[in-house]
């Protein structure tokens, strides 16, 4: 079926929306899986916070429980050769490495003396990079990811704890444990409602635990509609007004939110946040 809307439930309205980007044909360097349906895709910028609302009419499939992957990686042996490849990055040309001393950074300020023990669950693991490294700094990793062929991948090649969920669907309500940070990589601007996946994530966070998030940033704009920041599969770009919009609607405090242009040429932001209620206690 047809998408369903994008929201972030803020009190702009639709009356602020002004079409950005139209797109009749897949820009350059953009992959179709689990599409169908006449080409035609748009974007409609806020005028007043900036966010980037996508709209489309194809129909989509199961997207990211193996169609994705397929897609992008070429199965399960090209996901290990893409993981080989971006974890034997050199530092200076590593996102990943910014990512993790960014977080481990904040954890350092936040945790102050408790260094071991640590948790960490990453929602929307994908290749399984940024729970690898995290887990050789000394944290205890749980990589979440719908796509159940990652299971082996995770446990063997990551040694990290799988789990294989929709974040919002019934397994996810069954994990049963609190972690001290819950990480959302490039992954909430894939979902129509964001507020509520980052919503799920108060009720899992430890007393005196945070929320890392990195978004696509519509600074991406400055180099045209063809960044892959504006590819298929974005329901949202993000400016920094509605990363804390989104936030303050999932019940987050933000206690960090900036842009950087990562090593890759990604215009992306980032954001640390604690929840303001603690719930699932």
């Amino acid at each position: 079926m047809t998408q369903s809307v994008p929201t972030l439930r803020c009190r702009c309205g639709e009356g602020e929306l002004v079409v950005a980007y139209t797109y009749h044909e897949p820009p350059p360097g953009e992959i179709l899986f689990g599409v169908s349906g006449p080409y035609y895709r748009e974007y409609r910028a806020c005028k007043t916070c900036g966010h980037y609302f996508s709209r489309h009419t194809m129909e989509l499939t199961d997207l990211y429980s193996g169609a994705y992957a397929d897609a992008t990686y070429g199965g399960p042996e090209g996901m290990r050769r893409a993981f080989d490849r971006i974890v034997a990055l050199p530092p200076e040309k590593s996102d990943n490495t910014g990512r993790v001393a960014r977080v481990n950074e904040f954890a350092s300020r936040r945790f102050k003396d408790r260094v071991s023990g640590r948790t960490l669950l990453d929602v929307g693991a994908g290749l399984g990079v940024f729970p690898y490294a995290m887990r050789n700094a000394g944290w205890e990793v749980t990589a979440l990811d719908p796509d159940p062929r990652n299971e082996d991948h995770y446990r063997e090649v990551i040694g990290v704890k799988p789990l294989i969920s929709d974040f919002l669907g019934p397994p996810a309500t069954d994990i049963g444990e609190r972690f001290d940070v819950i990480s959302f990589n490039k992954v909430l601007e894939h979902v129509p409602d964001p507020v509520s996946m980052l919503s799920r994530a108060t009720e899992l966070c430890a007393p005196a635990g945070f929320i890392y998030i990195e978004l696509p940033d519509v600074a991406a704009s400055v180099e045209g509609k063809n960044r892959e920041e504006f590819l298929f599969g974005h329901d949202h770009v993000f400016s920094i007004s509605s990363t804390a919009i989104l936030m303050e609607r999932a019940g987050v405090l933000p206690a960090k939110v900036e842009r950087l242009r990562e090593p890759s040429g990604k215009f992306t932001i980032f954001a640390f946040g604690i929840p303001t209620v603690m719930r699932g206690a």
